[in-house]
């Protein structure tokens, strides 16, 4: 490669080729043209609903994007912030008259700005050193698991929460559900059973957040599973989606981890690959597909029928095994639900969910004001802007709680750790559960 071709980045690691960042760069332009800057994006957006400041909505960050090699040339720290004041909702897209790629403009842009000034020492251990070293990654949570009850103290027994208090520097005084004393990977590492009276079988993806802090999702979709005849191939050494990784701008991590899921689920015959977590699923159905261009012909094609077979949980129950869900009288326990962002927005699955919920019996489904505003969590936005998270989190509690439920029901482990914590906060005695959960305490 000659001199011209090369480059530094903003933190002064090994030169990066200049054609290839031009060409990130062209494709970001061509993915913005159709944007006609009309401005419903402000009246989804709940980080603009939360600040009212033009460079939060999605409209003020494209400007921005306009001109990007300008800008990250300028200050490239502050582009990276201003990107991640952003929680990939989908919000704005799914309400796009125009049809903007917003979530790929913004994770290409993301890449490309990290690529650019480096990423964080601390997230570069986080994604290169632990999460795509599952063993590694996995023994080290496993062991805090172990040990956090000398920092840890309850903040909610019926949310299920807890704090620390001596952590409140680096985390902040947020509630949060504990590790699981036994992760849903140690107690069943592997599993690959035949079909049964379906005739179908499926992979089965847990994730992360199932597997390490809400493992009875995890156990009752197994349940769930076997009680309809499902034969079911999980692999041991499943690792993370990617998207923590891509949405902090790691290309690299994300690349590793898929390639690693990509090699387990090929070694395996089945007919549709299920999650219990919406992110993990519009991950694979959404993201896995259009991030492809470095990829080798049959990884490609792998991808592909990936994505013709992931379902979530729900779905599959649904519309594929069309269980039997009659709705009993309308009487008892109240349950309200909330509309993760991908289930609903990536995934679009609004009725599943709620047919599950209204078969339970001695309980009612109680639909709350604003179902499929977000919850702010994000990821790892709440971590990054935990006050902004939690403002956004605190109108959703107020949601929940104007039609007094004797509990909440969500399709997304991350949805449900922002709720508890938002709960726990107010001091509301209401517990949060998976949708899946509910389903298999029905079955007992």
């Amino acid at each position: 490669m000659s001199d011209a071709a090369q480059t530094v980045n903003a933190a002064g690691q090994a030169p990066q080729d200049v054609r290839e960042l031009a060409a990130a760069l062209m494709e970001i332009d061509d993915l913005l043209v159709s944007c006609m800057r009309c401005g419903f994006c402000m009246g989804v957006c709940p980080v603009f609903g939360a600040t009212m400041k033009e460079a939060d909505v999605t409209r003020g960050k494209i400007a921005l994007l306009e001109n990007l090699a300008h800008e990250m040339i300028a200050d490239a720290k502050g582009v990276n912030e201003k990107l991640n004041r952003c929680l990939l909702c989908g919000s704005c897209q799914a309400n796009c008259p125009s049809g903007v790629k917003i979530m790929d403009i913004f994770l290409r842009a993301r890449s490309i700005v990290i690529e650019y000034m480096g990423l964080s020492p601390v997230k570069k251990f986080i994604f290169r050193a632990l999460l795509v070293r599952p063993k590694l990654f996995n023994g080290l949570l496993d062991l805090s698991g172990k040990f956090q009850s000398l920092f840890l103290k309850d903040a909610s027994k019926v949310v299920g929460t807890s704090c620390a208090p001596l952590l409140n520097p680096l985390i902040g005084d947020r509630h949060f559900p504990a590790l699981a004393k036994e992760s849903f990977h140690a107690v069943l590492p592997s599993l690959n059973s035949p079909a049964g009276k379906s005739g179908l079988k499926v992979a089965f993806f847990p994730g992360c957040v199932a597997d390490k802090i809400f493992p009875n999702v995890a156990h009752a979709s197994i349940k769930v599973l076997q009680k309809h005849g499902v034969g079911i191939y999980m692999p041991e050494g499943l690792v993370c989606c990617g998207i923590p990784a891509l949405a902090s701008g790691d290309r690299a991590s994300y690349d590793a981890l898929l390639r690693q899921n990509l090699k387990l689920f090929a070694a395996g015959s089945f007919d549709y690959l299920i999650t219990p977590c919406a992110t993990c699923t519009a991950t694979f159905k959404e993201i896995w597909p259009k991030l492809t261009e470095k990829y080798s012909f049959v990884e490609r094609e792998q991808i592909k029928k990936l994505h013709d077979k992931t379902l979530d949980i729900t779905q599959f129950l649904v519309d594929v095994l069309k269980v039997e869900l009659s709705e009993p009288e309308n009487s008892g326990k109240r349950i309200t639900y909330h509309d993760s962002c991908h289930m609903k927005k990536s995934l679009g699955l609004v009725a599943q969910p709620r047919k599950i919920l209204k078969s339970l019996p001695g309980c009612q489904l109680v639909e709350m004001p604003e179902a499929d505003r977000c919850c702010g969590s994000g990821g790892s936005f709440t971590l990054a802007h935990y006050d902004l998270s939690k403002q956004i989190g605190q109108r959703k509690r107020d949601n929940i709680v104007s039609v007094k439920p004797d509990m909440v029901a969500v399709g997304c482990p991350a949805c449900m750790m922002q709720m508890m914590d938002m709960l726990s906060h107010n001091n509301d005695a209401i517990p949060v559960k998976h949708v899946i959960e509910l389903y298999a305490d029905s079955l007992s």
